[in-house]
C-alpha cells in the first residue's frame, strides 16, 4: 500500500497540483467568492486522472504484486492528502489576513470570509466532489470527461448556495461571518461539521471505488480472457 503511494506521488502528481494549492492566497483578494478555490482542487484531480490514463497507469499498477483494491485505494488517499493541505492553508491564510487586515477590510462582500466556516464549506465541497467522481472515474477509468463534468456542475451549484446563503439568512451574514474571534463557538460547530461530512464521504467514496475497480477489472478478465490491463488503459 506505501508502495502505491509513493507510486502516486511520483508518477501521477500533475505539475498543475502545486499550483492550485497556491491558488488559497486568493483569500487576500477583495469580495471574491472563496469557495471557488477549493474547485481548483478538483480540476488538479482531473489533472492527475488524465495524466494515469495517458501514461497507461492503471495498466502498470494491475500488473504489480499488489491487491488491485489498493489501486484506486491509493489514489483517494493522496487526493486526500492534496485535500488536508488546501484546507489547511486556506485557514492559516485566513486567519493571517484576519490578523493584519482592519474587520471592514476583512469581511467578504461576495460570499463568506476566510473564517473557520469557509474551511467548513470547502470541507463539504470537496467530499461532495470526491463522493461523485472517483466511484464513477473507477468504474470505467478510460472514461474521465464525464465524472469530473457531473462533479464540477454539482459544485458549482453548491458555491451558489453558499453565496446565496450570505445574504438570505442572518446566521451566514452575521453569526458565521467575519473575524475568527466573533463567534468564534458557531464557528467551530461549523468547521466540525464539514470536517464529519467530508471524512464520510471521502470514505464511502473509498469503498465504492474499490468495489466498482475490482467489477471494472473482473469484466476485463471475462471479456478478453487476460488480466483485463489492456481494456483498462
Amino acid at each position: 500500500m506505501l508502495s502505491l503511494i509513493k507510486k502516486e506521488i511520483a508518477l501521477c502528481l500533475h505539475p498543475t497540483v502545486f499550483i492550485f494549492l497556491s491558488f488559497a492566497a486568493l483569500v487576500f483578494v477583495p469580495n471574491y467568492p472563496y469557495e471557488v478555490i477549493f474547485f481548483f482542487s478538483c480540476l488538479s484531480v482531473f489533472f492527475c486522472c488524465m495524466m494515469t490514463r495517458e501514461n497507461g497507469d492503471i495498466a502498470f499498477s494491475c500488473a504489480l504484486p499488489v491487491k488491485k483494491e489498493h489501486i484506486p485505494l491509493a489514489k483517494i488517499l493522496v487526493t486526500i492528502g492534496l485535500q488536508c493541505i488546501i484546507l489547511l492553508l486556506v485557514g492559516i491564510i485566513g486567519a493571517v489576513k484576519g490578523a493584519i487586515l482592519p474587520a471592514e477590510q476583512y469581511v467578504n462582500q461576495a460570499g463568506i470570509s476566510a473564517n473557520l466556516v469557509l474551511v467548513g464549506n470547502g470541507a463539504i465541497l470537496l467530499g461532495i466532489f470526491n463522493l461523485i467522481f472517483f466511484p464513477c472515474y473507477f468504474k470505467t477509468p478510460d472514461k474521465i470527461g464525464a465524472p469530473f463534468v457531473i462533479g464540477a456542475v454539482v459544485i458549482f451549484l453548491l458555491i451558489s448556495v453558499f453565496i446565496a446563503l450570505r445574504w438570505v439568512t442572518p446566521l451566514y451574514s452575521t453569526t458565521l461571518n467575519g473575524l475568527n474571534s466573533e463567534n468564534t463557538g458557531a464557528k467551530l460547530v461549523a468547521l466540525v461539521i464539514g470536517i464529519a461530512v467530508y471524512a464520510i464521504l471521502s470514505t464511502v467514496s473509498c469503498n465504492l471505488s474499490m468495489e466498482n475497480f475490482q467489477f471494472c477489472n473482473k469484466r476485463c478478465q471475462n471479456g478478453c480472457g487476460r488480466s483485463g490491463l489492456t481494456s483498462i488503459q
